[in-house]
This record gives C-alpha cells, structure tokens and sequence, in this order.
C-alpha cells in the first residue's frame, strides 16, 4: 500500500509542460510581393506562321512560284522561237492547233509538258505530265538554287544542234550532205532530246520521272556530255561534220 500511494504522489507532483512559446505575428507582404502574385504568368509566344509570298500587282508566275521576268537567252535565233512569257497556267488548249508556226507562241514550258506525252505511261495524260514538270521545277531549284526556267532555256539553247544531216539523191545514189538546222527545228529537237533522255533514264528505274527530268535539266544546262541530250547532239553534229 505505501509503495502505490508514493506512485501516485509523484505523479501528481510532477511539473506539467512548459505552454509553447507565442509565435511572432507574421510580416504584412509588401507591395511588391502582392504585385509578383497578383501578375499573371507570361504566355508563351505563338510559333510564327510564314506567310506566303504575295507577288506584286501585274507579276504572273509560272506555276504560281516562279518569275519569269529575270530569264535571258544568248542565242539570239533561237530567241524567237523560245517564247518565255509569263503564264501562271502553261495550258493553251489548242488555239494554235493546225496554224503555221503558231508552236513559237505557246510557252515553252507547255512544249516541254506535250514533249512529255511520248510513251504509254503520258500518252494523253497531260494533268499527269503536268504535275510532273512542276515538280521537277521544284527539284531544279532546290538542287541547283537557281530559277528553273533559266535553267530550262539554257539545257535547250546547249542541246540544240546547229547542223545536221541530210540525204541527197543523185540517181540510184544517195549522197549523205551537212546542212544547217533552222531555229525553229533546233528547238524542237532540243526539246525532244531532252524529254527522251529523262523518259530513257526513268524506264526501268526506281527513280521518280519527275527526278530524272530535273537532273537531264541540270546536266543539259551546264552542258555536261554524260547526259543524253548533249550526247545527242554531239554525235549528230560529230556525223554532220563528216559529210561536209
């Protein structure tokens, strides 16, 4: 009994905790604090949207992209048969169908597009090869970076033969003769020459038409004999040389 009574006793003898220790009022925000919080957080910035180009008023491009206006030809007879006027649309239908050199009117990126039309694949499609030489417009520029109409009239004026070769019958005998090539004629052939070596280069080939037309252009342009136009047209004027 007494041991329980002197539990108790000292239980009820101990000190009680100390209360907590009153904590200092907190510091009113000052007015620069409530203006960071009360500001909203700054937005990021919109990613900026290009806009496209806006030719100026009375500029036609040709296919909506290109200026035509910069061109130049250095040979001067074959400058009236390479019509390079401005033409958003290189689609005439027809108008100069069945008219006497009416061909030197139409533009000659429409020429290229109908010298496309040769084999079974763009016989008759002339939406497909146009597609086509609109996107081997694209690939001149983005290989060479140079306007590819310039690069088109410059492939023809160094792919167009400046003589060839004709027959002459004398008899029963048929003499082999080197004449000189009119303008209009070098220009159809130059644009023959172009289109069967992009249609030679793509048969049988993984390679895209529009790919192979864009690089026989690039070749022609800068006259490199590999391509097979210019081959062309040296072995024609190589043959003309020997029958003078």
């Amino acid at each position: 009994m007494g041991e329980g009574e002197n539990t108790q006793d000292q239980q009820e003898k101990a000190p009680e905790p100390a209360a907590p220790a009153p904590q200092a009022a907190a510091a009113p925000p000052t007015p620069a604090e409530t203006a960071a919080v009360a500001a909203p957080l700054p937005e990021a910035p919109a990613p900026r949207r290009e806009e496209p180009k806006v030719p100026a008023a009375g500029i036609v491009l040709m296919f909506g992209r290109w200026d035509v206006s910069g061109v130049t030809l250095r040979d001067a007879g074959m400058a009236r048969y390479i019509d390079i006027s401005a033409v958003a649309v290189p689609h005439s239908g027809g108008k100069h169908t069945n008219k006497p050199f009416a061909k030197a009117k139409m533009s000659v990126v429409e020429r290229l597009i109908n010298g496309m039309m040769r084999t079974e694949n763009f016989t008759g499609k002339k939406l497909k090869a146009y597609s086509a030489v609109e996107r081997s417009f694209a690939i001149i520029e983005q290989k060479s970076q140079r306007n590819p109409l310039q690069a088109l009239v410059d492939a023809l004026q160094n792919v167009a033969p400046r003589e060839e070769v004709t027959r002459l019958q004398y008899g029963g005998i048929s003499v082999p003769k080197a004449v000189d090539v009119a303008p209009a004629r070098r220009v159809d052939l130059a644009l023959r020459y172009v289109c069967q070596g992009a249609l030679e280069s793509s048969h049988k080939s993984k390679r895209p038409i529009e790919e192979c037309l864009a690089d026989e252009i690039i070749a022609a342009a800068k006259n490199d004999v590999n391509c097979f136009s210019v081959a062309k047209k040296e072995e024609i004027e190589r043959v003309a040389s020997s029958a003078r």
